[in-house]
């Protein structure tokens, strides 16, 4: 007779929180060619938030580190959660757009960054299945709908406990 085994169930993974640029110049758009898990995929500049980073200074390196440009953020165009289903993996990113100054030179990029291209949503539409996530062309298309939120709609909180804002009766 077999033992009892009880099933185990898998923990869910956590959710990474990543930041990402939609940067715009003359109708095309400033995204990276980059080695992923061994794949060729494009994306904005974007990256992993790290600790004690806000959410604006993790975009502005997470630029820099992929392209060279340095990025000034002026508005959150949109926060997307997304599951990758092959890997269980979840993301919650959060989306800006700004303003980029070029390198003055030849920038040193961040490891698996292949190249940085200037590409039209045409060009990505064609390369759909080269994105990284679908979250690339999301943004996009929801920065040329127009949408903005100002920055001051995010807040980076300290570690002092704020008074409570309950009503009392």
């Amino acid at each position: 007779m077999a033992a009892f085994r009880p099933r185990i169930e898998r923990m869910p993974r956590r959710i990474d929180v990543t930041v990402a640029a939609v940067i715009e110049r003359d109708d095309r758009f400033l995204l990276v060619e980059e080695n992923a898990c061994g794949k060729i995929v494009f994306n904005q500049p974007a990256g992993h938030l790290e600790p004690d980073e806000s959410l604006l200074d993790a975009v502005v390196r997470e630029t820099l580190e992929e392209t060279g440009y340095r990025f000034e953020p002026r508005y959150l165009v949109g926060i997307y959660l997304w599951k990758n289903e092959a890997t269980g993996a979840s993301f919650l990113r959060v989306t800006f757009t700004g303003i980029a100054l070029p390198p003055a030179g030849t920038p040193s990029l961040d490891d698996g960054i292949i190249a940085v291209h200037w590409l039209t949503r045409n060009q990505l539409l064609g390369m759909r299945h080269q994105l990284r996530s679908p979250m690339v062309l999301r943004s996009i298309d929801d920065y040329r709908a127009g949408i903005r939120f100002p920055l001051d709609c995010l807040q980076t909180l300290d570690n002092v406990s704020a008074p409570s804002r309950v009503a009392r009766s």
